[in-house]
């Protein structure tokens, strides 16, 4: 079982309402086909099929990847929508939740892509279609350095699922950015978080989409 962290002082937004909406944001070179995605809706399309679920193909440059979520859920209730976010998603999530008073879970979430992608910048290609590639520019850098959201001003609208064993983020640099909000921090695990199916359930009863 993976070690529980929570924190009474944090209250849990109004969970009575239930979710009617849900955002999925994808990681750097990962896309709607990767495995958490689709279990994710897969999941939904057969146990509520009456939410509306969107999972859109983002764009490398992380001004344009946030424009077009927040206008492609410009007409989404605040109040019963909920956002899902992984890594470099995890981030975009975290601002999307912040602006739009939403809830959020958050899946080994980038802290500070700005300084961890400046390393990438270049012409890459997607990991579920080596075919797909893209080029990250030196501009997106700062673009991602603009949009960083600060100090969280509603940390209860967020959960994060956190692997001790992420090979590409230090998990110690996300239980600390995310300690006032509820998470649950995965001894072992990786990534990706090949064991996600474990932790399915939780994830989304707690941005109100308990079956």
């Amino acid at each position: 079982m993976g070690l529980s962290v929570r924190f009474a002082a944090y209250h849990r937004p109004n969970m009575a309402l239930h979710t009617t909406h849900l955002l999925y944001l994808h990681g750097f070179r990962s896309s709607p086909a990767s495995t958490k995605a689709r279990m994710v809706c897969d999941h939904l399309a057969r146990t509520q099929p009456q939410v509306t679920v969107w999972c859109p193909q983002l764009p490398p440059s992380p001004q344009e990847a946030l424009s077009m979520v927040m206008h492609g859920t410009a007409d989404w209730p605040s109040d019963s929508m909920a956002v899902i976010g992984s890594s470099l998603g995890g981030f975009y999530a975290t601002i999307v939740s912040q602006q739009r008073h939403c809830r959020a879970a958050l899946l080994n979430p980038a802290v500070d892509p700005a300084r961890d992608l400046a390393k990438y910048i270049g012409e890459h290609s997607s990991w579920h279609n080596a075919e797909e590639t893209f080029f990250f520019r030196a501009e997106f850098v700062d673009e991602l350095r603009a949009m960083s959201p600060g100090e969280l001003k509603a940390p209860e609208l967020i959960y994060a699922l956190i692997a001790q064993g992420d090979e590409v983020l230090d998990w110690r640099e996300m239980q600390a950015r995310y300690a006032k909000c509820r998470h649950r921090v995965l001894p072992g695990s990786d990534h990706a978080i090949s064991n996600f199916a474990e932790y399915l359930d939780e994830v989304l009863r707690e941005i109100g989409l308990a079956a």
